[in-house]
């Protein structure tokens, strides 16, 4: 099926929409960062699983996206950043992981695969999605747009192309793990 006619389909783009979403929350099962004791150990800095799914994830998306962006295939849209959109995620995201101990991905994942904590959470994810979609109009106009970033991406920011960025970001993630890997963590 050609790319246009995906992009242009629905129906096709919400069937690999939840196949992909099956699949990676596969993974994150798979790779032990559903499980509540392991997000808890990541957040007291005891287990350092987490940070290695995420920072790996990482280093194979942001090559692959741009891979990908550089070949043709998919095209980028970058939102606006600004500090108040960035502080107001941050602290919902904050606040709903401190008291569920998961994130999007891994509450997804571990109801999966049966944890009913999890399935409380997701109601809540669902519940206060519904709040701020409520609520957008008035935070868009008064906090969201606060303190907009002096550029949607850090190539643009430094103007260099993106290839220079990525290679100094996968140096700092590869260092990281590194570390990671030599501190026994």
């Amino acid at each position: 099926m050609p790319l246009e006619r995906i992009r242009q389909d629905r129906t096709v783009q919400a069937v690999l929409g939840l196949l992909f979403g099956v699949a990676f929350g596969f993974l994150l099962q798979r790779g032990g960062v559903a499980e509540y004791g392991v997000i808890i150990g990541q957040l007291l800095l005891t287990d350092f699983t987490v940070a290695k799914v995420m920072l790996s994830a990482i280093l194979v998306g942001m090559v692959g996206v741009h891979a990908m962006k550089a070949a043709g295939l998919v095209r980028l849209h970058v939102r606006e950043g600004s500090v108040g959109s960035t502080v107001i995620g941050g602290l919902v995201f904050g606040v709903g992981f401190a008291v569920l101990g998961y994130c999007p991905g891994t509450a997804a994942s571990a109801f999966g695969s049966g944890a009913l904590d999890a399935a409380a959470g997701m109601a809540g994810i669902v519940i206060g999605a519904g709040i701020f979609a409520r609520l957008y109009p008035a935070l868009e106009r008064s906090v969201l747009g606060r303190g907009k970033f002096p550029a949607e991406t850090l190539p643009q920011l430094f103007g260099v192309s993106s290839w220079p960025v990525i290679a100094a970001v996968a140096a700092m993630i590869v260092g990281v793990l590194a570390a990671l890997s030599m501190l026994g963590l």
